[in-house]
């Protein structure tokens, strides 16, 4: 994919959300827009193992002031906190959690094909990937698109974002066990995962994740 895709402001993804909300809303799940700064979360989700998290705390020292600008709605947690089981599977169909990827930090971004501030920061999550991905560091996307993978698969054939893979929950259980402890509003959804395991922070709504605020902030989260 070009580097050199020309980068859409959080404003302006939220405009063409609006802009199109009224055609590709599903569910009830749709973003909407939450207030400007960070978005609220739960700080204390229910039956949360927090003592199981070893995040270090200079990490979220670290995280919280860089949570501005283009990813100011990014809530970072006082304390890093164990989530319940999210369960999705590969284009191949296997079965995979988020402790799958242990050892690395993950920003985990929940989407539909129906969302269209999904779609439009698709690009700047395959930018991100092709950046700072690596060992040490993923982008996980989860389509939550229900039926079969034929949708999702040829969205992202169209924008030419193969860098993600298509890491699917066609039962919608991921949104629904984040909305249930009150971390998912609408979508998009993200999630900032430590290399334990363990959530950092969380955020609804569009980002642009190919900016400088955005690289800053999964930069220290890889821990670079």
């Amino acid at each position: 994919m070009s580097q050199s895709r020309k980068s859409l402001s959080t404003g302006a993804l939220a405009a063409i959300a609006i802009a199109l909300g009224a055609v590709v809303g599903a569910a009830g799940i749709y973003w909407k827009g939450l207030p400007s700064g960070n978005a609220p979360t739960s700080e204390s989700l229910a039956g949360a193992d927090v003592a199981a998290c070893t995040a270090q705390p200079e990490m979220l020292a670290a995280l919280k002031p860089l949570a501005r600008g283009e990813v100011a709605a990014m809530a970072v947690r006082d304390e890093p906190v164990e989530l319940p089981e999210l369960a999705f599977v590969s284009e191949q169909g296997d079965a995979l959690t988020l402790a799958d990827f242990n050892g690395q930090a993950l920003l985990v971004n929940l989407w539909a094909t129906w969302c269209a501030p999904c779609r439009a920061e698709m690009p700047a999550l395959a930018e991100l990937q092709s950046e700072l991905g690596d060992d040490n560091f993923k982008v996980l996307a989860i389509n939550i698109d229900t039926g079969d993978v034929a949708k999702p698969k040829a969205f992202l054939d169209e924008i030419g974002v193969s860098n993600l893979g298509l890491y699917r929950d066609a039962s919608m259980g991921v949104f629904n066990t984040l909305k249930k402890e009150g971390l998912a509003f609408g979508l998009p959804v993200t999630l900032m995962i430590g290399k334990d395991g363990c959530m950092l922070g969380a955020m609804n709504g569009p980002a642009e994740w190919a900016s400088k605020d955005a690289k800053a902030l999964t930069g220290a989260l890889k821990g670079i």
